[in-house]
């Protein structure tokens, strides 16, 4: 995939799967602003993206304010021209059941995924815009914002806003030539090692250089963090530009387009519903078949 002369923004790619992102766009021939809020790991990230082949800048900011996010495109404009591609992968984790999350762990969360995904991608939309070519903006979801997740209101509220922002936007740009799609992946992070059943292939794949096991590959769609970058480079080139509105799934060897919510069965009742009528109908007719609800146990095969 030939990504030279696109320019790209990355939020969040000082390090784990942003900074993956950051890399593979560097490998294909973008010039890459990279962004997170640590100054050491930018500059640590420009040095690393830089080696896989493009050119970077870092800028050091907090996503989340409309003037950050102006920041980062004026850095892509005023260093390398234009601005052809986001990607909005910043974000931060503040896990606790319902009953213990406080004001501050809801809003921080929100603040930096869903906020800092508009912002971001308000500013990128108007230049992209101005220029008058086309651009692409690839927003990074979770499973957790599609099924929900426990412990994890305030994470998953923010990505399901987020694959409803890529459907939202998609309609509203699409006359610019703009695509906009969700990224749903996967990958062996800091994060997917606090899982129990995870944990030990984690840590022994990054001990020995061996790769996870098929079965966590392949039925889970869990692999490296350089295996979900191939479709954020996808997203951002020419290739990609029928593709607009999509939530798509990345992770070890498998690819996945999720559905968009829809209705899954309708009864009709002249003259309406009252609550005796729904409750008469219900098990045997729209609810009979509920959907599930959670992101699913992982079943690693027996014995392992």
């Amino acid at each position: 995939m030939d990504l030279t002369g696109k320019v790209a923004v990355v939020t969040g790619s000082g390090r784990g799967l942003g900074l993956a992102y950051a890399r593979a766009l560097s490998a294909a021939g973008a010039s890459v602003v990279v962004n997170d809020v640590d100054r050491q790991a930018v500059e640590a990230a420009v040095e690393s993206t830089e080696s896989a082949g493009g050119k970077a800048f870092g800028v050091t900011a907090a996503v989340g304010t409309a003037e950050a996010a102006e920041e980062l495109v004026s850095a892509a404009v005023e260093h390398f021209g234009r601005l052809d591609v986001l990607v909005t992968n910043a974000g931060i984790l503040r896990d606790k059941v319902l009953w213990k999350m406080t004001d501050d762990d809801f809003d921080d969360v929100i603040r930096v995924h869903l906020r800092g995904t508009f912002t971001c991608a308000r500013a990128a939309a108007v230049r992209m815009r101005e220029q008058g070519r086309g651009g692409r903006i690839v927003l990074i979801g979770s499973p957790a914002g599609q099924r929900g997740n426990f412990g994890q209101t305030n994470y998953a509220a923010a990505k399901a806003g987020i694959a409803a922002m890529a459907r939202t936007w998609a309609l509203e740009l699409a006359r610019s030539h703009i695509t906009v799609n969700a990224v749903v992946p996967v990958a062996a992070t800091e994060m997917t090692k606090t899982i129990p059943v995870f944990a030990p292939f984690i840590e022994e794949a990054e001990r020995t250089g061996a790769p996870l096991p098929d079965w966590m590959r392949r039925q889970e769609g869990l692999g490296t963090m350089e295996d979900a970058a191939g479709l954020v480079t996808f997203l951002a080139s020419d290739a990609s530009a029928a593709v607009t509105g999509q939530a798509i799934g990345i992770g070890g060897d498998r690819l996945a387009l999720w559905a968009h919510p829809q209705e899954k069965k309708v009864a009709l009742r002249e003259g309406g519903w009252s609550a005796e009528d729904i409750a008469a109908a219900w098990s045997d007719g729209v609810g009979a078949r509920p959907e599930t609800f959670g992101i699913p146990a992982p079943q690693p095969p027996a014995g392992d």
